[in-house]
């Protein structure tokens, strides 16, 4: 989108998830219940973490800033979604536009470095316990987090760079309850299999790099786990992962699902279905499947509520 081109089109109307008149209610009140559920377990879980001090160890400090990178996440786009519910046109100025395309490419990418970091943490924890304060030190944690949004910064301007010269040209209507790249490049009229050359080389860094980190900490994970003779210690370090692969599973799953595939693959109608799950549903079970598998959680939840009680 060049400076140029911005007067052919100053906004977009986004066509939601469905033109069926008799879903938009209830679909309206499923997805605000979503996003409901969506912030009060993420910032319960970022308050728990918080207020908690037997919390405040690498294991926690990833997972508070996992639970906020998905309270904005979900903030970025739900709002705007939910408007398509009750509204005959939703509309968005062009900035608008831009703008929330901006922010949701630098938290689904700063998601999927920091469930990398997250990776590495369990495999210094189960593979290196002895040395486990001095690898994960607060240096090296605060290392990990800059790399995290700083990856966050470069999927978001790689994404913003590929459409800064797109030309649109009469027709404003996004085919999808987002602003979002493959739509984009649909209804641009100058767009080019460089462009989305460009998006399947952003997104397979975006997804590839976590992932070979999670399968090789994974596969070391593994290796230290058969080497533990007891079935209760192998149970143990089955059950500090197990959180963290449910997470990893439904967030790249539904992530390579909705971009690693050709438009003729995957229309854009299904793909607005896929990528439900890593915008509004994965936000909103995260918080939910590291309290609920989690002992230190339950037990900082148990205490805090004790306190409550009390006062």
């Amino acid at each position: 989108m060049a400076a140029d081109n911005a007067s052919s089109v100053t906004e977009f109307i986004l066509s939601g998830l469905t033109d069926q008149p008799g879903l938009q209610l209830p679909l309206f009140f499923l997805f605000l219940g979503f996003y409901m559920v969506t912030v009060v377990g993420n910032l319960g879980m970022i308050t728990l973490i918080g207020l908690n001090s037997h919390l405040h160890i690498p294991m926690y400090f990833f997972l508070f800033n996992l639970s906020f990178i998905d309270l904005s996440f979900s903030t970025t786009v739900t709002p705007k979604m939910l408007t398509s519910f009750v509204s005959k046109k939703n509309i968005i100025s062009y900035a608008g536009c831009v703008t929330q395309f901006f922010f949701f490419c630098f938290f689904v990418f700063s998601e999927s470095f920091i469930l990398s970091a997250m990776a590495y943490d369990r495999y210094v924890a189960i593979c290196k316990p002895l040395l486990y304060t001095v690898t994960m030190s607060p240096q090296v944690c605060l290392s990990l987090l800059l790399g995290v949004y700083g990856m966050g910064i470069w999927g978001a301007v790689t994404h913003i760079g590929n459409i800064m010269f797109l030309t649109f040209c009469a027709d404003n209507l996004v085919n999808h309850y987002m602003c979002d790249i493959i739509p984009f490049l649909e209804l641009a009229c100058n767009s080019s299999y460089i462009n989305l050359l460009v998006v399947f080389v952003v997104v397979a860094v975006g997804i590839g790099v976590p992932i070979t980190t999670i399968f090789i900490s994974y596969g070391f994970i593994l290796s230290s786990i058969f080497h533990i003779s007891s079935i209760e210690g192998r149970s143990k370090a089955f059950s500090t992962c197990s959180s963290h692969i449910i997470a990893v599973s439904l967030f790249f799953g539904s992530g390579a699902f909705m971009y690693l595939k050709p438009p003729s693959v995957l229309p854009l109608d299904q793909g607005k279905v896929s990528s439900l799950f890593y915008t509004i549903v994965v936000p909103m079970l995260n918080p939910l499947i590291y309290s609920l598998r989690n002992k230190d959680v339950k037990l900082a939840l148990k205490k805090s509520l004790d306190k409550i009680t009390f006062l």
